[in-house]
């Protein structure tokens, strides 16, 4: 069976990077009828918070992401929370020092840096020299002793060519000697991303770890921990890296925001999956699809080596065709409340119907239901210059046309064309400004049902009076 996995880090916002990765485990353990594990990675006690915890369930479950295994809902290889499973770590830490595969390390941050200084002085990647590997148990005990608390490190072989089929990439080749011993235990008693991210996904039987590109260099140091523990591994899959146009890293204007902000902002849950799914991923269907019509078409040949662009267009694209889709109710939803306070009851749906079809967010309806429901419009220079070019007499028709016509406004422009002999531009911007105080919006027959006829009448007639000529 396909197991996939999420594994975040509770120490910040989740972002779209992290969010694709999320969903494109998700969608492949549903397209072959798997399992898709949530698991917190928060064995970083300084940065983790459980408040990020709790906000990136919200944002998966906002989005449609939903988990068969993890927190809130268990599973046979619980608890889901690293910070729960020391014992476990505990007793692969012992395997692998009975096995002389792993040894404390007692250097210093500051000694490090300066190992450091010294091989990129000499033109050498930077890499661990190996400096507590020949203490004697006797010289470890001393230090322990006196108060020092190692670290723990994972003994690399010299000249062993680690390889792997990664799932996105291809064969990917890693020389062990380019690595060094690496840490698998902090200092402070806690199990490093690299070993605690590999023993959990061998035992809660991943098959398939999909995640970023930025994880590629880690592969192989978790390759080596689980062949030397005779563990299972995942096949791998790295993600490309999503940058701007300019092939940068993302700045929050560009994209480097969280589903939160998105969430907030009123876009809604498709137009984020729709976008993200085609990031870095090929679908043949160009329409809006569901999360299980996404996951059926998804393949993971299909996963581009190149890295993803973003665009807010094409997101905005996404976001126009998910608001589309939307039934009355869910668009009342999607409106909310303070919105629909401004709303008469009788009126909400067609409220709601017209602004489907005329906006991308609620911010936007914000503005509408004060036009339709609040305000008398407010109106620039250059829009009471066209009710001036428009002249006196064009409201007095359109007033004497709405007593007649009432709300119907096709026939109140047909008769206004045909007394006043004008057609176009020159006919609907003077009625939609004075209507609304917008030169843009929702279609003047809609607006007229919106405002009513006593409305109607009051806004021409200061229309008519803003169009005296000085």
């Amino acid at each position: 069976m396909v197991r996939t996995r999420f594994s975040p880090s509770p120490t910040g916002m989740l972002h779209l990077g992290n969010a694709r990765a999320a969903l494109f485990s998700a969608l492949y353990s549903t397209k072959e009828s798997g399992i898709f594990i949530l698991r917190i990675e928060d064995t970083d006690q300084v940065r983790s918070e459980h408040k990020y915890t709790e906000m990136l369930q919200e944002d998966l479950h906002w989005l449609g992401v939903n988990w068969q295994e993890g927190p809130g809902v268990g599973g046979p290889y619980q608890p889901y929370w690293q910070s729960q499973r020391h014992e476990i770590y505990a007793h692969y830490y012992q395997e692998l020092e009975k096995k002389g595969l792993a040894y404390p390390c007692f250097c210093t941050d500051q000694e490090l840096a300066f190992n450091r200084k010294i091989q990129l002085s000499r033109g050498q990647a930077p890499r661990y020299p190996g400096t507590c590997l020949k203490l004697s148990v006797e010289e470890i005990a001393r230090r322990i002793a006196e108060g020092a608390t190692p670290a723990l490190r994972f003994h690399v072989p010299e000249k062993k060519i680690i390889e792997f089929v990664d799932l996105v990439k291809g064969l990917q080749k890693f020389n062990s000697s380019d690595i060094g011993d690496f840490i698998i235990r902090r200092a402070q008693g806690t199990a490093s991303f690299m070993f605690s991210n590999a023993i959990d996904d061998s035992l809660m039987h991943v098959t398939h770890a999909i995640r970023g590109e930025d994880h590629l260099a880690n592969t192989p140091r978790q390759l080596m921990i689980l062949q030397a523990l005779n563990l299972p591994t995942p096949q791998y899959g790295h993600l490309s890296l999503i940058i701007s146009d300019d092939a940068s890293k993302l700045s929050k204007r560009e994209g480097s925001f969280s589903l939160n902000d998105l969430h907030q902002e009123g876009y809604l849950p498709a137009a984020v999956t729709n976008y993200l799914s085609r990031l870095s991923h090929t679908y043949e269907q160009l329409h809006l699809m569901t999360f299980e019509e996404l996951a059926t078409n998804f393949k993971i040949e299909k996963l581009s080596r190149a890295p993803a662009r973003f665009d807010k267009h094409q997101l905005l694209h996404w976001q126009k065709e998910a608001v589309m889709a939307l039934d009355t109710a869910a668009t009342l939803a999607w409106l909310g409340d303070e919105i629909l306070e401004k709303v008469p009851g009788d009126q909400r749906d067609l409220f709601a119907e017209v602004m489907r079809k005329n906006i991308l967010f609620p911010d936007e309806a914000q503005i509408w239901a004060d036009v339709f429901f609040r305000n008398e419009p407010q109106l620039t220079h250059e829009q009471v210059d066209i009710l001036k070019e428009a002249g006196e007499a064009f409201f007095i028709e359109a007033q004497a046309s709405v007593k007649k016509h009432g709300t119907d406004m096709k026939t109140v422009c047909d008769e206004l064309k045909t007394k006043l002999n004008i057609s176009g531009k020159k006919l609907f911007m003077p009625l939609r400004i004075a209507l609304t105080g917008e030169q843009n919006g929702p279609e003047l027959v809609h607006i007229a049902s919106l405002l009513g006829v006593d409305k109607m009448m009051s806004h021409f007639h200061q229309a008519e009076k803003l169009s005296r000529k000085d």
